[in-house]
């Protein structure tokens, strides 16, 4: 017997209204809302529990190009002087959105300029998010692909049992904060077989915190397996937002393509971070402009207080990157900054090719530091992004002392090297160490 579902035409001009009318039957109904082929225009939907929305061959999803439009859809988590929603699921079970349409985000109406020396677009004051579930369970995501989204595309909140798979992501790779799946403060989650191409973070894990500072919760049992990242800041990522403890997390089989920084694990606000594991990752990491953080390393682990009087980081400990093989153009780097907060760190069987990069930046990147919280009126620079001094320079880029080597260790406690290999460029290019590994130690703070 054919299974019996709803299905949404297209409209001319504005569908919200009849389209939030039609989710809201269909998932009292029980019954699946198929939007059929053709392209539906609309504003802020909400999504209730019990949803089973398709998006159908050849339907588009197309969003309206005003903040105000979603003023309706409030996010618990404010993010970049931003707190809506295009599409907004508020403690609610047991949604499934799946298909092979597609939803076509504005992203490109939040551009208002462009900056040429850090390689980034300026974006809009206020941009909303695409899609945002926030206390929910039993959420599924399947097949569906996501394209401009001015802001974080995904974002997990305090969710519970989340599968997301099959879903694509290409956002423009000059629009910051494009982060494609947020996984924010969740418990059991698995993501696979996706594929992400944006300027922002690929797939990141983050504890964010409530409007009046306390953290919202623990981010843990988190899977990301055999998918697809390209990214010009960093493709596989935990933090930096760490209000909460991180544990029990899995990144396996993954490839990382065309990416600035490959793996990143980044304490800033007092959660710890523990129990991680990155294997079988094929990468690819390139130099990017001073715009994004990052300068082309394969691995990067870092723990600065960005705000010390209130909340030291987290310690980072019981990390294990292992099968690890590609190119890089920088160098793996394992920073804490003026203390040991980062410990049981071992590399098993990571094999870089590494070489120098057009940009020669031979430099490692501790941003965001306290720096970037509030640029004074008179500095250049974008909160949480970047600061110039008074020289003109990106503060937080920091030359590697005698030359770039491979690998770079401060104050980072029981580090086990085990068949660690890096093929290096002979005769080494200028600006390069002769040693390949560089490890020092009882290093002085400079950042916190």
């Amino acid at each position: 017997m054919a299974e019996y579902k709803k299905i949404f035409m297209p409209m001319s001009g504005d569908c919200t209204t009849a389209l939030q009318d039609a989710i809201d039957a269909a998932a009292a109904a029980g019954v699946p809302l198929e939007l059929g082929t053709g392209e539906h225009r609309s504003g802020a939907l909400r999504l209730p529990s019990g949803l089973d929305l398709r998006l159908g061959e050849g339907a588009v999803l197309r969003f309206m190009p005003e903040y105000e439009a979603y003023l309706a859809n409030h996010v618990e988590v404010t993010a970049e002087d931003s707190n809506t929603a295009m599409m907004l699921a508020t403690n609610a079970s047991g949604i499934r959105i799946h298909g092979s349409g597609r939803i076509e985000a504005p992203g490109s109406d939040f551009i208002t300029g462009r900056l040429d020396d850090m390689g980034t677009h300026i974006p809009a004051k206020q941009r909303p998010r695409v899609l945002v579930m926030q206390g929910c369970t039993d959420v599924v995501l399947e097949g569906f692909s996501i394209h401009a989204s001015p802001m974080w595309t995904i974002h997990l909140v305090d969710c519970r049992r989340v599968r997301v798979e099959g879903v694509s992501v290409d956002n423009d790779r000059e629009m910051p904060n494009t982060d494609g799946i947020v996984i924010d403060t969740c418990e059991d989650v698995l993501v696979r077989g996706c594929k992400i191409a944006t300027a922002d973070d690929g797939v990141v894990l983050k504890t964010s915190q409530r409007a009046d500072g306390r953290a919202l919760g623990r981010c843990r049992n988190i899977i990301v397996e055999k998918s697809s990242i390209e990214s010009r800041s960093c493709a596989l990522k935990i933090g930096t937002e760490t209000h909460g403890d991180i544990e029990n997390i899995r990144f396996v089989d993954c490839e990382v393509e065309r990416s600035n920084r490959a793996i990143g694990i980044f304490s800033r606000d007092g959660g710890h971070i523990r129990n991680v594991v990155f294997r079988r990752i094929r990468l690819e990491a390139r130099e990017t402009p001073d715009g994004f953080w990052g300068s082309g390393e394969a691995i990067t682990v870092n723990v600065v207080d960005r705000r010390r009087a209130e909340r030291p980081a987290g310690r980072v400990e019981a990390i294990v990157f292992e099968d690890i093989e590609g190119s890089m153009e920088g160098a793996v780097n394992l920073v804490a900054d003026g203390r040991a907060g980062i410990g049981n760190v071992r590399l098993t069987r990571v094999w870089i090719h590494q070489v120098d990069g057009p940009l020669r930046g031979h430099r490692y990147d501790m941003r965001p530091t306290h720096f970037d919280l509030t640029p004074s009126a008179d500095a250049a620079g974008r909160a949480n992004a970047w600061v110039k001094d008074a020289d003109g320079k990106v503060i937080g880029l920091v030359a590697y002392p005698g030359g770039m080597p491979s690998l770079f260790s401060s104050n980072v406690e029981n580090l086990v090297l085990e068949d660690v290999r890096f093929d290096r460029p002979s005769p080494l290019p200028a600006g390069w160490n002769a040693d390949a590994i560089v490890i020092r130690e009882n290093e002085p703070s400079v950042w916190s």
